[in-house]
């Protein structure tokens, strides 16, 4: 695979403040790449630096090796864009703003395919947006985004006001359009959407990419919690590495990395009580970075 979207210590500052700083990132051909972190993170600003919709300060960012600012028009003709809050036209039926997308577009199959994911969403075509729910008007920019066939998209936010039903089917659009060969940039809320869809995440904090986490790696990591012996034996030389101990609590949690399989001899020959073993989970690497802030 070869990057397709890359940024070099791309920053963005008004005046003193730094909206995005530093942020350098690869993103390969093929791969859906996750946006976490709490309002005012940076993830908006770098989605926006991408599009060319702002001039970075400092640094530069390229998709398909096109300069994102420079020439912007050429990369925005490479993605399909859903913003947080789409804008949509109130006065028009369902159908019509699918047939406006198709139309502006010029793509042969555009407007079928956008019909075929409005029957999907389970979407009414024949009410008008001034009439729609939130949701529905979701699912509609969801349709109309989703047609276009751009080498990448960049979703933010795109299951927000989605019943649990219509949520799981957006994801599994997601997986086949990702099967066809589409790069992904997925920016939520949602925890479990994140680590369902994505290969890679970043964890942005005020503004700075603070981690980068490959989600193969993550789902090789469990926590071991129990209640606290009286005395402990330590890991062999070879685990000493890939676990880590604390006590708390009157509990001991051991985390590990790699395979589960290799740790588990080690925690049987310790005898302990009240075991359980779970799933190390995105969250607690978000909780890492941003420790006591809610996810919206």
């Amino acid at each position: 695979m070869s990057s397709f979207v890359e940024t070099l210590e791309l920053t963005k500052k008004y005046g003193e403040f730094s909206a995005l700083s530093a942020c350098s990132l690869s993103i390969e051909q093929g791969e859906v790449y996750g946006l976490l972190g709490p309002n005012g993170a940076g993830k908006t600003t770098l989605i926006r630096l991408l599009l060319g919709f702002l001039r970075p300060t400092h640094g530069r960012a390229t998709v398909a090796g096109l300069d994102c600012f420079r020439q912007s028009v050429a990369v925005r003709s490479r993605i399909s864009y859903l913003p947080a809050e789409a804008k949509l036209f109130r006065r028009m039926r369902g159908d019509d703003v699918l047939r406006f997308f198709a139309d502006i577009r010029g793509t042969h199959g555009n407007l079928k395919r956008s019909m075929q994911l409005a029957t999907r969403l389970d979407l009414d075509l024949q009410r008008r947006v001034a009439f729609m729910s939130t949701g529905m008007r979701q699912k509609l920019a969801l349709a109309a985004t989703l047609a276009h066939e751009a080498p990448l998209l960049i979703l933010d936010e795109p299951t927000a006001n989605l019943d649990p039903n219509v949520r799981a089917e957006v994801m599994r659009i997601l997986a086949e359009l990702n099967q066809d060969g589409r790069t992904i940039i997925l920016s939520s809320h949602v925890l479990s959407e994140i680590e369902e869809a994505c290969d890679r995440v970043v964890i942005l904090r005020g503004g700075r990419l603070v981690h980068t986490q490959s989600m193969n790696e993550l789902r090789q990591r469990h926590r071991v919690s129990a209640r606290a012996p009286e005395s402990m034996q330590s890991p062999p030389a070879e685990l000493a590495r890939r676990v880590r101990v604390e006590h708390y609590a009157g509990r001991i949690i051991v985390e590990t990395e790699g395979e589960l399989a290799d740790v588990l001899p080690w925690v049987s020959s310790l005898g302990l009580k009240e075991l359980t073993i779970e799933p190390y989970g995105l969250r607690s690497v978000y909780e890492q970075y941003h420790s006591g802030e809610e996810l919206p």
